[in-house]
């Protein structure tokens, strides 16, 4: 018949359907990955660029309204997979994106939003290593459940990660003496985050967030000339002491070329019993940087006693608390991030 509902009419209504985020059409980025047509029913498997799309409900919704409007369409369904693509070009056997977390400044939460964005990527489905490259104060084995517990090494004495939640862990909490100072200068340092980076066993992760420690010094410039990073995301709260720290590590990214992917404000305010907030520590200071560096804002954080309390446990608030305020804005924030992300993998898509 004339008017049967084929393939290549369904592919070539989907040219007209763009993702949101990369502005180009589904076929076009490769994410058609199957199509079957069985009279007036529609059946397709997309891969989005990552499992964490913060905008899926919205690509469905375009898909469908789209092939609506062919002739003899009865019903579409859909079936959403993934294909994160790699930005690193193989800087790390296996690793796709390398996403550093920094803040310029201690004390404003960084190693805790480091370690929700881990947890709340690998919630997503995706694979998610998580590097504690804060030398000389980590804290992610706690943040974990997994202090006290020792890296080992395979026959070829390259590194096994540690594992929880979903997300493997490297640490120097794990190698060292518990509560032994580190006092490594420069070199040891670069040698350090070498192994840690190059010979651990990282397998294929989709992402490996990188919790940089305070300031601007060696780790950060080491990281960055080790490998090519995906981009970074600066953490900072609303005061200007704060914002002042942050502005120096956007400074250096940008003189180093990492790609700033996104600001989170941290302890953004406090929630009241009467449902009020109460801004502690002021109002708007990351917005006021995102609107000057023109970057984006990936999310608010509130300060909450919870959200102390699930680090100290072992447990991150998106894991101990998932349906709590905070908990809502980190995952936002990681599929946020995971858009930019994408977003910075646009160079390397293929087209068709």
């Amino acid at each position: 018949m004339a008017n049967a509902l084929t393939e290549a009419a369904v592919i070539e209504a989907l040219r007209g359907v763009n993702d949101p985020e990369l502005h180009q059409d589904l076929v076009s980025l490769g994410m058609v990955n199957k199509v079957v047509v069985s009279g007036g029913l529609i059946e397709l498997t997309i891969d989005l660029t990552t499992p964490a799309c913060p905008l899926k409900g919205q690509i469905e919704a375009d898909i469908k309204a789209a092939l609506h409007k062919l002739a003899g369409v009865e019903a579409v369904r859909i079936t959403f997979g993934s294909q994160v693509r790699s930005t690193t070009q193989n800087a790390v056997p296996g690793v796709k994106n390398i996403v550093a977390v920094g803040s310029g400044k201690g004390g404003v939460g960084k190693s805790t939003v480091a370690a929700n964005l881990a947890a709340s990527l690998a919630l997503e489905g995706a694979q998610v290593g998580l590097l504690d490259a804060d030398i000389y104060g980590p804290s992610q084995a706690k943040m974990f459940a997994l202090d006290g517990q020792r890296l080992m090494a395979d026959g070829a004495k390259n590194i096994i990660p540690l594992r929880n939640y979903g997300v493997k862990l490297i640490s120097i909490a794990n190698l060292v003496e518990d509560g032994q100072a580190l006092t490594w200068r420069g070199p040891i340092l670069h040698g350090t985050l070498t192994q840690m980076l190059q010979q651990t066993v990282w397998g294929e992760l989709d992402y490996l967030i990188v919790d940089l420690p305070p300031g601007t010094g060696d780790v950060q410039l080491s990281l960055s000339q080790l490998v090519p990073l995906t981009g970074a995301v600066l953490v900072t709260t609303p005061q200007e002491v704060a914002l002042l720290d942050v502005r120096r590590a956007y400074t250096m990214l940008r003189k180093i070329h990492v790609p700033v992917l996104g600001v989170i404000e941290n302890m953004a305010y406090y929630q009241l019993p009467d449902g009020t907030r109460d801004y502690i520590f002021g109002q708007g200071g990351a917005a006021r940087l995102a609107a000057k560096e023109h970057l984006i804002i990936l999310g608010e954080i509130p300060i909450t006693r919870r959200l102390r309390e699930s680090g100290d446990s072992g447990k991150p608030i998106v894991l101990a608390d998932p349906d709590s305020p905070e908990a809502l804005a980190l995952r936002r924030a990681a599929r946020m991030l995971a858009g930019q992300i994408s977003i910075q993998s646009r160079m390397t898509l293929p087209v068709v």
